[in-house]
């Protein structure tokens, strides 16, 4: 994703080579300064990485998630079409049997 954008890896940079002028910078102070770069480059990258590898496992989740909301409304309004009435006969039934176990003297 954003390798397309990153034009040094952490290897160029380490295998850079500056030309020495007779007034150029000094070398150690170069070589510490890339090491630092490098550490941040290779560190930038890892969590690059991670975070590609979460974004795809949470977009992964994302569409299972979808597809199952999907298949519950549909099941949802398949059970409100085919069984409409029969909730209200299951309401039904429960109310008969606690009158019952009343009248009956079964209440616990």
């Amino acid at each position: 994703m954003y390798s397309d954008k990153i034009y040094l890896t952490p290897q160029e940079i380490l295998d850079k080579e500056f030309k020495i002028d007779a007034r150029g910078y000094r070398p150690q102070e170069v070589d510490k300064y890339l090491d630092m770069v490098i550490r941040d480059y290779t560190e930038f990258i890892s969590i690059i990485k991670k975070n590609e590898k979460e974004i795809n496992d949470l977009t992964e989740d994302n569409q299972k998630l979808k597809a199952e909301i999907r298949s519950l409304r549909e099941q949802l309004v398949a059970s409100e079409s085919e069984t409409g009435s029969n909730t209200n006969n299951v309401d039904l039934l429960r109310r008969i049997s606690k009158l019952e176990k009343v009248v009956f003297g079964k209440y616990e």
